[in-house]
């Protein structure tokens, strides 16, 4: 469970307030989507409520632990093993082969051997077994993209934060990422929380979280 209490967050000198006293739960298993309109927030919240980023005031639990309140060392080894990240930019590395890219992750944590036939089994999933061995550079958008996922699935995380993922994505590779997601939320129980300005792909959540101006104004249960 992700619990996120009175979240407050400023940037800037005047402090300017972006996140306004926000308080939610995430519950085990559930796919969230938080949306609103360009500036409302909502890339700000999931990377505060995924331990990427501090709030100013408030504190973040994840699994009853305070992440706000981990050492750096504590909090890089808790996202390696537990937390998938997946954003609008694949943030490949470019000198690294697409199976490099994928095994980042276990080789952080020295179980690159471990992970390999995973990482292998991943790019077939995903269809784009001929990456394998090809830079970023010589991929498509939709195969950086699909490869950046394998690397968010490649340790089995409890919770995945997929940030605008759709964005850069025709309508036939947007379909097959959020396809992805629903399923990997249905079969493993995946913990996801997705911002998107994609009102179609909010909806296939089981709750969305609507911002405005920095404040939570809805929330709606799917089907």
């Amino acid at each position: 469970m992700i619990k996120a209490e009175s979240i407050i967050k400023e940037f800037g000198d005047p402090p300017q307030r972006i996140l306004h006293n926000i308080s939610m739960e995430i519950n085990k298993g559930e796919f969230v989507s938080i949306s609103g309109r360009s500036g409302s927030g909502k890339s700000t919240l999931l990377y505060i409520i995924s331990s990427l980023d501090e709030p100013t005031f408030g504190h973040i639990y994840i699994d009853g632990k305070n992440v706000t309140h981990m050492s750096v060392d504590e909090i890089h080894e808790f996202r390696n093993r537990h937390i998938g990240f997946i954003f609008q930019f694949h943030y490949l590395l470019p000198e690294l082969t697409a199976l490099e890219n994928i095994l980042l992750p276990p080789r952080n944590l020295g179980l690159l051997k471990k992970y390999e036939p995973r990482a292998n089994m991943l790019l077939e999933k995903l269809n784009i077994p001929h990456t394998r061995n090809k830079l970023p550079g010589q991929l498509s958008g939709g195969e950086q993209q699909r490869v950046a996922i394998a690397r968010a699935l490649i340790m089995e995380p409890s919770y995945i934060f997929a940030d605008e993922p759709t964005g850069n994505l025709d309508t036939a590779n947007a379909e097959i990422v959020m396809n992805i997601l629903k399923e990997t939320n249905k079969e493993k129980g995946t913990t996801i929380a997705l911002v998107t300005h994609d009102p179609d792909y909010a909806a296939m959540a089981d709750r969305e979280i609507f911002l405005v101006d920095g404040h939570v104004s809805e929330t709606y249960t799917g089907d």
